[in-house]
């Protein structure tokens, strides 16, 4: 995945910093992922919520 902003492209392109810029990469991405990961478990804790208070109703 190629991540990178424009400034920090800028700031990691050459050669001697393709190590620096793919971990900089993966940063990003790691800071992307966490956020859809609280929405996915927190949708799934409403799901179950509401699942089991139409369980009860019935």
């Amino acid at each position: 995945m190629n991540a990178q902003c424009a400034m920090c492209r800028a700031a990691l392109s050459g050669d001697s910093n393709a190590k620096k810029a793919e971990a900089v990469n993966d940063g990003i991405v790691y800071l992307m992922v966490i956020p859809y990961l609280l929405v996915v478990i927190i949708g799934y804790l409403i799901y179950k919520m509401y699942k089991s208070k139409s369980k009860k109703a019935v």
